[in-house]
């Protein structure tokens, strides 16, 4: 873990300034509960006849990323978040009380970014960038390892190819 404070501490000592830390924690909290990719597989369900399948697959994306995620990985793993070990950091955000591994926040967002870049390339870009500032947001805010990110990262990207895979057999495309 000694690396991953040196991360995060470099981070602190050297990134944070008041338009980050303005910035930062409302695009983290875009990505509670997988609020911003609820919302955007929603709209693709309401609004788009071509893309409608594609909703729900995100939809089942997210919903395999929680249960695997935060129900099962997070309470094996148990890894105590970093903000819990050092209690010296001014926090931007709220303390969270569940596990650190993965992050849940970079887990939906990678695998809901997975889920557009296969529905559009031009969304699946634009929800790849915003995918990547929510995970470097969750290390911003002291609340997650790199580590943590980077299983999310995985993560996400394997369920959603999984279930992409799973999409093209059932669907035949």
């Amino acid at each position: 873990m000694g690396f991953e404070f040196t991360i995060l501490d470099f981070i602190q000592e050297n990134m944070r300034c008041g338009f980050l830390d303005t910035v930062l924690p409302f695009i983290s909290r875009l990505g509670n509960k997988g609020f911003i990719w609820i919302l955007g597989a929603s709209l693709l369900i309401v609004f788009s006849n071509k893309y409608k399948k594609h909703g729900l697959l995100i939809l089942a994306i997210l919903l395999t990323g929680v249960i695997i995620g935060n129900l099962f990985l997070k309470n094996i793993v148990m890894r105590p978040r970093p903000c819990w070990i050092n209690e010296s950091v001014d926090m931007l955000t709220g303390i969270p009380k569940d596990y650190s591994f993965p992050s849940g926040h970079t887990l939906s967002s990678f695998g809901a970014a997975t889920g557009f870049m296969y529905t559009d390339r031009r969304m699946g870009i634009s929800a790849l960038v915003l995918a990547l500032i929510i995970a470097f947001s969750r290390m911003y805010l002291y609340v997650h390892f790199p580590t943590d990110i980077l299983g999310g990262m995985i993560l996400g990207t394997g369920i959603a190819l999984a279930e992409i895979y799973i999409f093209r057999r059932v669907t035949g495309g």
